[in-house]
């Protein structure tokens, strides 16, 4: 949705259920330390629709910022 700096700049992904709802997963670090996905603070564990100004938001703040859709109309969230 949105390309960033090579170099820089966080990543979101937005997990797109095809139906006008979506999850937004941000990079955090865990307790070690190591980068994990995690819920954005607006829609712990649910489907919501996309809040355009919370996206912008972020890119106001971070202007090399990555946003990738990933479209699924279960809405899972795969783990690696």
């Amino acid at each position: 949705m949105r390309k960033g700096a090579e170099e820089a700049g966080a990543v979101i992904l937005t997990l797109s259920r095809l139906d006008g709802t979506c999850l937004l997963l941000n990079q955090a670090r865990n307790g070690k330390g190591e980068l994990v996905w995690a819920p954005a603070n607006w829609a712990i564990g649910a489907m919501k629709p996309r809040p355009r100004s919370w996206l912008d938001k972020q890119i106001r703040f971070d202007p090399d910022l990555w946003i990738v859709e990933i479209e699924d109309r279960q809405g899972r969230r795969f783990r690696g």
